[in-house]
């Protein structure tokens, strides 16, 4: 569980940086539990601390109380429950509570292996800065996608390139990992909820300069997808032109510098008992 009063790890070459994994949840109550097994059996193996966050954004159906039953022998798992307002709402509300050298985004699912977590992990603490795991990376491979979701989805890449992100093949996959301290900063100046919020962050973070490499993965495509093709490919590109138009008013460059973090809200964030 999340404890009251938790401070920032004090920094130590000796010993390996710690990962707080944050698992932002809509109704998946019929995908967690084989994802969580999953986590719990690999971070088992691996030489370095992890607890994980699971933030139900508003979930209509059981997520809270499997979250809850897997916590009673998983002290590493705490659960976070905030009202319905979308992934990059449930993310940041992740980012805020935690307390790792690292973090590192997951989808519920698991679409990507769960071993490649160390991958992004260990490209974070090599750059310094945002590890991102891309399905169009060379060496990256792709599993039972249907046709037309590629396309489109190489279509709304097309468009986040041209007008804001040049050179990033994949935004959208939603495996990423990077130095608390930077999703801190990038979370303190995020203004989207939705599902553009990758986009969103990764255009901060290129804007203040920290250094994004993109990591290729295998990934499986999973049935039952949250992302609804016709209403959320047009939400996303109202996003993506929001994220434009905030980057050429200059809106990310506001705000505290990166070691001023996000002050109180951060705090009181991890203060938050698991529910």
């Amino acid at each position: 569980m999340l404890s009251e009063g938790i401070e920032k790890p004090v920094e130590d070459s000796l010993r390996p940086a710690t990962l707080s994994i944050i698992i932002p949840a809509f109704n998946e109550a019929h995908r967690l539990p084989e994802s969580l097994r999953q986590l719990r059996t690999w971070l088992a193996s691996q030489p370095f601390t992890a607890d994980v966050l699971v933030v139900d954004d508003g979930s209509s159906d059981t997520t809270a109380e499997i979250v809850r039953e897997v916590m009673e022998d998983w002290p590493a798992l705490s659960l976070i429950v905030v009202p319905h307002a979308g992934k990059g709402a449930a993310v940041r509300a992740g980012v805020l509570a935690a307390t790792g050298d690292l973090v590192a985004f997951a989808d519920a699912d698991f679409s990507m292996p769960v071993g490649e977590l160390e991958r992004l992990r260990a490209v974070a603490l090599d750059i310094g800065g945002v590890a991102i795991a891309s399905r169009e990376a060379s060496g990256a491979h792709r599993y039972g996608e249907p046709w037309y979701r590629h396309v489109m989805g190489r279509v709304f890449n097309r468009v986040v390139q041209l007008l804001i992100l040049p050179g990033i093949q994949d935004t959208q996959c939603g495996f990423k990992c990077m130095p608390r301290e930077i999703a801190l900063a990038l979370c303190q100046r995020q203004t989207i909820s939705g599902w553009g919020f990758d986009v969103e962050l990764l255009a901060i973070a290129r804007r203040h300069g920290f250094a994004i490499r993109e990591v290729p993965i295998p990934w499986y495509y999973m049935a039952n997808s949250r992302v609804r093709l016709g209403h959320d490919t047009l939400s996303m590109l109202h996003e993506v032109l929001r994220i434009r138009a905030n980057c050429q008013r200059g809106r990310y460059s506001r705000g505290p510098e990166l070691s001023d973090g996000l002050g109180d809200e951060a705090t009181t964030a991890r203060n938050i008992h698991a529910r």
